[in-house]
């Protein structure tokens, strides 16, 4: 068994230690049994029991930039990309690069009694395989995750053998949420990059809003003002460099498979 979840504002009092002495002052065998007993968690809880949160959580303190559903973690070394899908202008997800790794990170509702996790888990392993790649099962930090090898387009060997990228899709089942991580570069193969990579995944915090929305609709990503402006000066960059690629980073085909 694994304990609740910590609640922002959970409402229990400091009452100090349990009593130990029964009716008329004896021991009994109800020593230090707690008022209200833990409240069951569902199956998917266990595997965030570090993160990543929901919003009502009492997460661990960290600087965190608010992108409206998502709340991305800040820090030395760290870039935050949003991804635009430049023909519809619209944000598909968020990406976290390292040094040597990216991590793309996507919101999407789900119902309030289940998960949709795993029924998005097969739908990504039938699109590798479409495309020629290959996928394996493991279970991972955050449960079941598939790890692929996908063709690269445009990208053959001196013998013309296609070329494939190592990739882990992630996710995670929350209270009517579900968090996608799509991991490339050293994070998809190397331990130390793998679990760096994790760690940041877990400091991510979900805010799903009150709104109905209908299972797998993304979740707004709203970005403030400021980095739209730093956004619109990176795209302006680029097109003077020749770079027809704006706001496209990390994008690839996982992106449009949960929606």
């Amino acid at each position: 068994m694994f304990g609740r979840r910590r609640k922002k504002k959970d409402g229990q009092g400091a009452d100090g230690p349990a009593e130990t002495a029964g009716a008329g002052g004896a021991e009994g065998d109800f020593a230090g049994r707690p008022e209200d007993p833990p409240e069951p968690e569902k199956e998917a809880d266990r595997h965030r029991a570090d993160g990543p949160w929901d919003s009502a959580e009492d997460a661990p303190e960290e600087q965190r930039m608010d992108l409206g559903a998502v709340r991305i973690p800040v820090r030395t070394g760290i870039e935050v990309q949003v991804n635009v899908a430049s023909q519809q202008n619209r944000i598909i997800g968020v990406t976290l690069r390292t040094q040597s790794s990216a991590l793309q990170v996507q919101p999407f509702a789900a119902p309030k009694s289940s998960g949709i996790w795993s029924e998005m888990l097969e739908e990504l392993r039938s699109q590798v395989t479409s495309q020629g790649g290959k996928v394996d099962d493991f279970e991972g930090t955050f449960g079941p995750e598939l790890r692929a090898v996908v063709p690269v387009a445009g990208k053959k060997d001196d013998q013309g053998r296609q070329l494939g990228e190592r990739v882990r899709f992630i996710g995670v089942d929350g209270p009517r949420w579900v968090l996608h991580g799509v991991i490339r570069g050293d994070g998809a193969s190397k331990p130390e990059a793998m679990a760096e990579v994790e760690e940041l995944f877990q400091q991510i915090v979900v805010a799903r809003g009150d709104a109905p929305a209908p299972p797998r609709e993304m979740l707004a990503i709203v970005v403030p003002q400021e980095i739209q402006q730093s956004m619109a000066q990176a795209a302006q960059q680029r097109r003077s460099a020749g770079d027809g690629q704006s706001g496209q980073s990390g994008g690839g085909q996982a992106p449009e498979s949960g929606g």
